[in-house]
């Protein structure tokens, strides 16, 4: 796997990659590679190694921001904390909501046992969460659903798929059955920048979203 091959946008200071599922993004107890040791490959010629400004979860394909160089770094993370980063993620749902678009407001909160250790959940003490959501497509009793971050909080797709459609997503083996690859996607980022061109980025649906039935619609596909 060569992450050379899977850039979606370059510059001087910033670089998007199609970040495949499976590969985690920092390094990790079972000694699995991660992204780390792709990150000489990615220099092209600059003295450092570009760096991860967010996370996406190991098992999370797509757009993933890396800073070239650490005032860029810095810049980038402070437009994540201040909420001016667009993220959109497509993801694939164990059934079909009863409506066809809305938005989730569910404050989300961490909690962990010695017994199964951490996961999010809905709690009224937890920071405020907001992802507005649409459906895409039906196919085979699942769904295909857009949604799109106002927040960025830990897992908050995961959980507001679970909790406030009632519908995991599918292979999510936390807070869903976990049968399956977990089908989960940052298809979009855009991050307005003074004086220069924005980053924006998108990432092609992955084979595993196909390979059950689902594509863009046209009226997306041409959007794009």
């Amino acid at each position: 796997m060569l992450l050379a091959d899977r850039i979606l946008f370059i510059d001087a200071e910033a670089m998007v990659i199609d970040k495949p599922s499976g590969l985690p993004v920092t390094p990790v107890r079972d000694g699995s590679l991660s992204l780390e040791n792709h990150l000489d490959a990615l220099r092209f010629g600059f003295k450092r190694w570009p760096s991860a400004v967010h996370r996406l979860d190991r098992d999370t394909s797509g757009c993933l921001l890396l800073a070239r160089t650490p005032k860029a770094h810095k810049r980038f993370a402070a437009a994540f904390e201040s909420g001016e980063v667009e993220k959109t993620y497509l993801a694939v749902l164990e059934g079909v909501p009863a409506d066809r678009e809305g938005l989730i407001e569910l404050p989300l909160h961490k909690v962990s046992t010695r017994e199964s250790g951490w996961r999010m959940i809905v709690d009224a003490k937890g920071k405020p969460a907001r992802t507005q959501w649409r459906v895409l497509a039906e196919q085979g009793g699942r769904s295909l659903v857009e949604f799109g971050l106002l927040t960025g909080r830990t897992h908050q797709i995961r959980v507001h798929a679970a909790t406030g459609l009632g519908l995991p997503v599918c292979g999510d083996p936390i807070y869903g059955g976990g049968s399956g690859p977990t089908l989960l996607h940052a298809w979009k980022l855009h991050l307005a920048r003074e004086g220069k061109a924005s980053v924006a980025a998108e990432a092609p649906l992955p084979e595993r979203f196909a390979a059950l039935g689902f594509a863009l619609p046209r009226t997306l596909e041409a959007d794009a």
